[in-house]
């Protein structure tokens, strides 16, 4: 065999060094000049939710360290899929982002045939936190206490409907692993988001919901709703008076809905980063934090590797709850 002569392999080896310098650069250059035009942050669930405030707080507190505005894009249906399937689909340039929620991971768990692959068709950029869900209930329900609904679930199996964001968000998981935790069966109505679904609680055509601090602090202040308990491992400050729901009765119960922005896979590494700090920056602001605080939303910054070992680690827990049989495949 003809050795490869050694200027050849000497020219090669700067032609390559040269062209992994000029891609360097011009990845620096992009990140400089990004961005360009506003990004466009894709909340998979219809205005008025959690997912939209959460979206929205975020996208206005990006905008002084980002050096530019973010808009919002409400893209709802399917359980959150179809607008994560259209950030899955959209260009690696950085301007379309997704607001990825436990709808992500529980979906790829629960579903056996998804349009988009959770943890190859996505770039992590940043974790942001999670949020507590609230039992609020009918006015018109005879029950005060978490122990008196499960006493009338028991005796009405399947008479109790309740409201969520649709199939595999967390507004329904909670509710499963509930029913589960105390052998209640109840009946699932799914909307598109539970701000379509306070409405038909209010007006008595749904009995109760998981619902998020978001929407349930107003109606339950003003006597509309009855709120039971919250979800959270510790008493929520938004609504200091209401037990959690394992101090209620339900030991060791606890649920929580995360929230995370994704990229499409393939995010060039400088344009991430640039993301991933501008967003953890207006995360450090009390001003952000407080916002998110009124709301009983907890922030707790995951970095992209943690966050995406995080989601992984999430699909798993919810794989094995389905081999444990405490849930069923949604399809």
């Amino acid at each position: 065999m003809t050795a490869f002569p050694q200027h050849r392999l000497r020219c090669l080896s700067l032609l390559s060094l040269t062209g992994a310098a000029c891609l360097l650069a011009a990845g620096a250059a992009q990140a400089q000049s990004y961005p360009v035009r506003p990004p466009k942050l894709v909340v998979p669930f219809v205005a008025g939710g959690i997912s939209d405030f959460i979206g929205r707080v975020v996208a206005e507190s990006v905008q002084e360290p980002l050096g530019a505005a973010m808009l919002i894009e409400n893209r709802a249906g399917a359980g959150g899929n179809v607008g994560m399937d259209f950030v899955a689909k959209s260009a690696p340039d950085g301007y379309t982002l997704g607001l990825a929620t436990v709808g992500l991971a529980s979906n790829s768990a629960l579903q056996s045939r998804m349009p988009f692959d959770a943890l190859k068709d996505f770039t992590p950029v940043i974790g942001i936190g999670s949020i507590p869900s609230v039992i609020v209930v009918h006015p018109a329900l005879p029950v005060k206490t978490v122990s008196e609904f499960i006493a009338l679930a028991k005796k009405h199996p399947g008479e109790l409907a309740y409201g969520s964001s649709g199939l595999g968000t967390g507004s329904h998981l909670v509710v499963e692993l509930f029913s589960a935790a105390t052998n209640i069966k109840l009946t699932h109505i799914p909307y598109k988001g539970t701000a379509q679904a306070i409405p038909d609680l209010l007006a008595g055509r749904i009995q109760f919901m998981f619902d998020f601090p978001t929407t349930a602090i107003q109606p339950i202040k003003a006597g509309r709703l009855k709120g039971l308990a919250v979800t959270s491992a510790k008493r929520s400050g938004a609504l200091p008076d209401l037990p959690t729901v394992s101090e209620a009765g339900v030991k060791g119960f606890e649920f929580g809905t995360w929230a995370g922005v994704l990229a499409p896979s393939g995010l060039p590494p400088a344009i991430a980063d640039k993301l991933t700090a501008s967003l953890a920056k207006a995360l450090e602001n009390p001003a952000t934090r407080n916002k998110l605080a009124q709301q009983a939303i907890e922030v707790q910054v995951m970095q992209p590797q943690q966050f995406g070992t995080f989601i992984k680690t999430d699909i798993e827990r919810w794989k094995h709850m389905v081999r444990e049989g405490r849930l069923a495949m949604l399809d």
